[in-house]
């Protein structure tokens, strides 16, 4: 199974929603971009050390569902009426706008069809994958959990941009191009570096506190396995309820009292910025606190708050994917940034839009490597090829023909005032340290949905 950190703030809020029994309001949108089908010149279809990704062609059959001789269309899942996030959605937009512009998939163009849980609807949703599209690509929901067995009965292939559950994570038909197994601890390479290196000293007294949701309770025991695999002692653990925290103290005071050297973080980046105000106004400074990737935005940089950033040091660990804020060292992070600007101005470009982008790209070059016979099981066999798969230069190598694989390559980024910088982690491989020790765990962990599951094989899939 792939990692699935960068949705612990989803999860939480998820538990609440679930409890609270929200109402189906349901609804699915078809996004086709208004330049699906030109083909221009001026057009570039080459992507980092991907070479004519999408190009014009012929087609003369429909060989699959959702697939005609004009148009492929794919589903994007999205809890957007409830986040309000877009950022699938703009991804969509504008991979599919510069596909189409460079002539499609063999002449295809793509049609991006959105499925809106609205957090709570993955079923609906899924039904209606299950009956129009011919692939998801390049989406995700905070409850994935919910439609897995109705996806692998209807034998959707399945390109997520990020997986969130366990059942999940690297289920059938799935090529996920998120570093990680659920066999594996996914952040072992952090720990390592951390406990070992960069703060030895904190290594006797590490905490752990996270949002009280069964999602989440699951994400800090596999976190606590990681870190007394690294060395490692836990001396304090805590949760805080899933719906946040009015009054952060009584938690900081509890840290200090443990003395507690470092903190792993897994809930809302908008409760860690209160707590670390709290920590700070007490005057206890940690060694380091695992902010977890869902704080890697800007916004989290403001809402902390200089004073509290300065006397913190939070750490995150992006997981072999290129950080955005060293766009001019990277061509393939850059020219994702250039393509937001030409076909969504004014759409934020974050850490989503780059996995988004990479599950996009293996789900063209997949597609185009089928031809006139484009069909499930020969993009879901193509993309499973890919030893080496970097999204162009978007991600350290990942191997899509192993799904129970360790996390290799990491890389660390600190919160300063000025922003996230990448910390002195001493990578080995470009951008990327990759020595990560493979960490087996030992918890009774949910497992990956599987087509016998549903009671299918691989054989049902044409």
């Amino acid at each position: 199974m792939r990692a699935r950190r960068p949705l612990v703030a989803a999860l939480a809020t998820a538990a609440l929603l679930a409890a609270a029994g929200c109402s189906d309001r349901g609804g699915s949108d078809e996004q086709t971009p208004a330049t699906a089908g030109t083909q221009q010149a001026a057009v570039d279809a080459d992507f980092g050390d991907l070479k004519n990704v999408c190009q014009a062609g012929e087609t003369t059959g429909a060989p699959a569902q959702g697939v005609t001789t004009d148009e492929i269309k794919v589903g994007v899942f999205s809890d957007v009426g409830f986040t309000k996030k877009q950022e699938f959605l703009d991804a969509a937009k504008v991979f599919t706008s510069w596909c189409n512009d460079a002539g499609g998939i063999d002449g295809r163009r793509l049609v991006a069809n959105v499925h809106d849980t609205k957090m709570m609807e993955v079923r609906q949703r899924m039904a209606e994958a299950c009956r129009d599209d011919f692939a998801l690509v390049g989406g995700g929901a905070a409850l994935d959990n919910m439609g897995v067995k109705d996806r692998l009965s209807c034998l959707l292939p399945d390109f997520p941009a990020q997986t969130v559950s366990l059942e999940n994570s690297d289920a059938g038909l799935q090529v996920s191009i998120q570093p990680g197994s659920g066999s594996y601890m996914s952040f072992a390479g952090l720990y390592q570096w951390l406990l070992k290196e960069a703060y030895p000293a904190s290594a006797g007294a590490v905490g752990m506190i996270g949002g009280d949701s069964g999602p989440v309770k699951i994400l800090v025991s596999m976190a606590e396995e990681g870190v007394k695999a690294a060395g490692g002692t836990v001396t304090y653990n805590d949760l805080y309820p899933a719906a946040g925290v009015s009054d952060w103290m009584p938690y900081a005071q509890s840290i200090k009292s443990k003395n507690v050297k470092g903190l792993v973080f897994m809930g809302q980046y908008t409760q860690l910025a209160k707590l670390e105000q709290a920590l700070t106004t007490i005057d206890y400074k940690l060694d380091w606190i695992d902010a977890n990737s869902s704080a890697y935005l800007d916004a989290f940089i403001d809402l902390t708050g200089g004073q509290a950033l300065a006397a913190q040091n939070n750490v995150t660990d992006l997981q072999g994917f290129h950080p955005l804020e060293l766009a001019d060292r990277n061509p393939a992070t850059q020219k994702v940034i250039d393509l937001y600007a030409k076909y969504a101005p004014g759409a934020e470009v974050s850490s989503m839009s780059f996995r988004a982008f990479s599950s996009w790209l293996l789900f063209a070059k997949s597609a185009a490597s089928c031809g006139d016979a484009l069909t499930r099981k020969c993009v879901y066999e193509a993309a499973t090829k890919e030893t080496a798969w970097t999204g162009g230069g978007l991600q350290a190598p990942l191997d899509m023909s192993r799904q129970d694989a360790p996390v290799t390559c990491y890389n660390v980024m600190i919160a300063t005032t000025d922003g996230w910088k990448p910390a002195d982690f001493k990578p080995n491989s470009g951008a990327y340290r990759c020595d990560a020790p493979a960490v087996r765990l030992t918890g009774n962990y949910p497992k990956p949905v599987t087509l016998a599951d549903v009671g299918k094989t691989i054989a049902d899939l044409k």
